[in-house]
This record gives structure tokens, C-alpha cells and sequence, in this order.
């Protein structure tokens, strides 16, 4: 009897709580700070494209440019729209990659993980929140640097009056979608490189010498 309850203790799964992954997501970035650095930075770059071309938008909205007709204007606003969707679908590869090679490195760790009762599930959530953490910071920032640069530029032709045109709340506004849109795109590149680790048999990824 002791044996068989013995067998379904060391057989049994262990589901962590949240705050703990969340612990050991934010420590696994500040060990892979670098790693972490250039994934951020991939999203950040794609991001404040994104923002400055919603910017422009902005302000072309209240102050038009004199030089170009409305056809013109709809043309140049397509060829942005354009460019900014293909930054982000090479952002999200560029994440998936990184992401992927960070599973690479941490096939001991995983394997440990699971061998102590981690689920499959727990493991995903690891990297979707590490993933998270990183598009919220990396996106906050893009999107500074985005909104900034042009409305500086703006504010450069136009003078000071252009936020008062323009007004505060539209630009804050794209802060938001630039949030959803850059955590959305790093959780879904990190989907597979996730369930990638999480199916990973233990004993392999111990064997596994990096």
C-alpha cells in the first residue's frame, strides 16, 4: 500500500501558481538580459514604425500637407500601411526565431522542470509570459520613440501649436493599439517555440548537451 502511494506521489503532476512562473520568467530574462535585449529590441523597432506612421496619420489629419492632393495623400498613406504590416510579420519572425533558440539553450532546464512535476501547460506559460513581459516594455518603448520623433518633427515645422491641434488624447490613444499590437504579435510567434518545449520528453532534453 505504501508503494503504491509512493509511486502516486513521485508520479503526480504539479500545476505552479501564476506568481510563480511569473518569477521565474522575469529571472530567466535578467540571466538572457542580452537575448532578451534583442528580441526586445526587434519588437521595439516594429512598433515605432507603426506609432510614427499613426502619428503622421494624425497630423496630416488636422494640418494637410499643401503640396500633395487628397489622391496623393490616400497613395502615400497605403504605401505606409503597406511597409508597416511587413515590418511586423518580419518582427514576428525575427521573435519566433529568438524564442526558438531560447528553448535550445534551456533544454536541461525544461527537462528538470518536468522531471519535478511541471505540466505541460505550466511550461507553456513560462514563455508566453516571459514573451509578454518583453512586447509590453519593448512596445512602451517603440512606441515613445515613435510618437516622439514625429511630433518633435512636427512640432519643428509647425511650432508648439501643433498639439493643440492635434490634441493629447489621439496621440496617447496610440499608445494602446501599439501595446495590443506588439504583446498580441510576440505571444503568437512564441505559441509554437512554447509548445515546442512543453511536449519535449524529460529524459531526451537532459541528455541533450549544449
Amino acid at each position: 500500500m505504501n508503494n503504491i502511494n509512493g509511486s502516486a506521489k513521485v508520479g503526480r503532476q504539479v500545476q505552479l501558481p501564476l506568481k510563480k512562473a511569473f518569477e521565474i520568467s522575469l529571472r530567466s530574462i535578467k540571466i538572457r538580459f542580452w537575448r532578451s535585449m534583442i528580441t526586445a529590441g526587434g519588437i521595439m523597432l516594429g512598433i515605432a514604425f507603426l506609432t510614427s506612421v499613426l502619428t503622421t496619420t494624425l497630423i496630416q489629419a488636422q494640418i494637410p500637407d499643401a503640396t500633395m492632393d487628397a489622391k496623393a495623400l490616400e497613395a502615400a498613406q497605403n504605401r505606409q500601411l503597406w511597409l508597416v504590416i511587413m515590418s511586423l510579420l518580419v518582427c514576428t519572425v525575427g521573435i519566433t526565431n529568438s524564442m526558438l533558440m531560447s528553448v535550445t539553450e534551456r533544454y536541461k532546464e525544461i527537462g528538470t522542470m518536468k522531471c519535478l512535476g511541471a505540466l505541460d501547460s505550466f511550461v507553456v506559460e513560462l514563455f508566453i509570459l516571459e514573451s509578454g513581459l518583453l512586447g509590453v516594455i519593448a512596445s512602451f518603448f517603440g512606441w515613445l520613440v515613435g510618437a516622439g520623433v514625429i511630433v518633435l518633427l512636427a512640432m519643428s515645422g509647425h511650432g508648439a501649436a501643433v498639439i493643440g491641434k492635434v490634441g493629447i488624447l489621439p496621440i496617447l490613444g496610440t499608445l494602446g493599439f501599439a501595446m495590443l499590437v506588439g504583446v498580441t504579435l510576440t505571444m503568437i510567434a512564441t505559441i509554437a517555440p512554447a509548445i515546442r518545449a512543453a511536449k519535449m520528453p524529460p529524459a531526451m532534453a537532459l541528455r541533450v548537451e549544449i
